[in-house]
């Protein structure tokens, strides 16, 4: 009997296996699948790449290609992943094979219908992004202690936003809390010294992938 069910797919950019270069498990093998679009222009951008084109690959396409590889740690990013209808779909497939799951989101959608055992990043925009208005704060008010709220930071400014951010939703108590400087952006030493001085627990975050290859390189 011929099935009518619609197949489930989404539009990706690249899916390709390397090391983390960012969050607290920075440095571990990780499978990336990476969605196209996205409805933010945020100005630091780095994966401009992803707004557009891609290829539809249905669920059980993706999870073949994963396959190949020797690792159970997969990040969904983008783009924007809450953009894709069926990344629940994704999601629940990812588990049913023990996959462990982060997923990479720019705040500003509501991530109430994401299964909670999903590791959450969560990139909070600073107004140095030019997006910062545009952020969904009712998500800040639901994190998991295994979720990590992150800020991009390219200044001074965008600190101080961040540190109001952070004493506001009393995230140091709430979750992991990332600060990640523009890459060569803002002397780096100079982000330490504030946090130090403020007392503010959280981690500095550099991207490991753009000291290990170049920075412009896709796939990494």
């Amino acid at each position: 009997m011929q099935s009518n069910s619609k197949p489930r797919w989404l539009r990706i950019t690249e899916i390709f296996f390397s090391i983390q270069g960012e969050s607290t498990y920075a440095g571990r093998p990780c499978i990336f699948i990476r969605t196209t679009g996205c409805n933010l222009r945020c100005s630091w951008c780095d994966t401009e790449y992803s707004f557009y084109g891609g290829e539809k690959l249905s669920v059980a396409q993706i999870m073949e290609r994963i396959r190949l590889w020797p690792c159970k740690l997969v990040e969904i990013t983008g783009g924007e992943p809450l953009l894709q209808k069926h990344l629940p779909d994704l999601i629940h497939a990812l588990y049913d094979e023990e996959y462990e799951i982060m997923l990479e989101t720019g705040g500003h959608m509501d991530l109430s219908m994401i299964d909670p055992r999903v590791k959450k990043i969560i990139d909070v925009k600073c107004p140095g992004s030019g997006e910062a208005a545009r952020m969904h704060f009712a998500n800040l008010e639901n994190v998991s202690p295994h979720d990590e709220v992150k800020f991009v930071i390219a200044d001074r400014d965008d600190y101080e936003y961040a540190a109001d951010v952070i004493k506001k939703y009393k995230l140091e108590k709430q979750t992991t809390v990332l600060i990640s400087p523009v890459f060569e952006m803002p002397e780096y030493k100079n982000v330490v010294k504030w946090l130090l001085e403020d007392g503010i627990q959280a981690r500095l975050q550099l991207q490991l992938h753009k000291f290990i290859w170049h920075p412009a390189q896709k796939g990494v």
